[in-house]
């Protein structure tokens, strides 16, 4: 099944991997510079090379392989289901465990885990990443989905794709807030001195994360964040541009200033891809949190915790 996008202005004389990464969060840079290679990603019906700079409405087909026998070995390692069928399964994911192999690791991650509890997980995202539908940081716990079947991840990537799942985050950050409430609208990109991060820059792409302080203790404020975009590291950026990093995070903050990231994707909703029902999960609080004061019942009862559920959300 193909996927297609035009690209847009802000992209404009970037590099296509780059473009095409920022894009598609289940496709890593290096999968996405193999497919482009391979020629099953095209620049307007042509192959290229990952590194060709996109002009401005240039048009992007993604047609990925058939899958390729995993050779990876299951591990026995401890999952928490919140929820599973024949189609798909939510899971929580623990802080500290990779989501899936990578250079340098090949074992120990939550795909070696899922081979070993499921059977005939989706393939879409590479030999490496099978059944992989979106990613959470490391250090990031709680609601992560996972697809059975190629059809069904392919569903889910496009309510990811049109921003219609619903992700809610809790966060404890450094400072207290002025502002109780509001929306962050600054865009998101590379970082042009640190690789390895993001930033908030005027040639980034639209971000825009709501938050809600939701309590303060001592110096510090705990919050709720909805992500209406999904760029990597959003929430975590977001934040620290607002000055008010992530406690824990040794890549935007203070190395010290936690035991763990404390950023916990708490509230998953979205739209069964078979039954069309809408469903929501909520991943249950880590114990680091409980020392913030963090109350589960008082973040149900929070403008961002409330839940959204209906028969059927579009």
């Amino acid at each position: 099944m193909a996927e297609s996008f035009r690209v847009e202005a802000v992209d404009a004389r970037r590099r296509l991997d780059v473009v095409v990464a920022e894009r598609f969060s289940r496709l890593s840079r290096s999968r996405v510079q193999s497919l482009v290679e391979s020629g099953h990603i095209k620049l307007n019906g042509e192959t290229v090379k990952p590194r060709y700079s996109v002009r401005a409405g240039d048009l992007v087909t993604i047609e990925e392989p058939p899958v390729v026998a995993i050779d990876l070995r299951p591990e026995a390692i401890p999952i928490t289901f919140l929820f599973q069928d024949e189609f798909l399964a939510v899971i929580n994911k623990p802080a500290g465990l990779v989501v899936h192999p990578g250079a340098g690791q090949i074992e120990g991650t939550l795909v070696n885990a899922l081979l070993h509890h499921c059977t005939g997980l989706s393939g879409i995202g590479g030999e490496l990443r099978p059944g992989i539908v979106h990613r959470l940081d490391k250090e990031t716990s709680g609601c992560l989905v996972i697809a059975k079947n190629d059809e069904i991840h392919h569903r889910l990537s496009r309510q990811f794709a049109n921003r219609v799942v619903e992700k809610i985050y809790l966060a404890v950050c450094s400072g207290l807030f002025r502002e109780k409430s509001g929306d962050i609208r600054e865009p998101i990109g590379r970082n042009p001195f640190h690789r390895k991060k993001m930033a908030v820059t005027t040639k980034g792409r639209d971000s825009h994360t709501q938050f809600e302080v939701v309590k303060e203790v001592n110096d510090n404020t705990v919050v709720l964040c909805r992500l209406l975009t999904g760029r990597t590291h959003q929430i975590r950026v977001h934040l620290q541009h607002l000055k008010h990093p992530v406690l824990g995070d040794i890549l935007y903050g203070r190395r010290a200033s936690a035991s763990r990231l404390m950023l916990h994707a708490w509230r998953l909703g979205f739209q069964h891809p078979m039954t069309q029902n809408w469903m929501e999960f909520s991943a249950e609080v880590p114990q680091e949190f409980f020392k913030f004061g963090v109350d589960p019942d008082e973040l149900v009862h929070t403008r961002l915790g409330h839940s959204t559920a209906t028969a059927s959300k579009p």
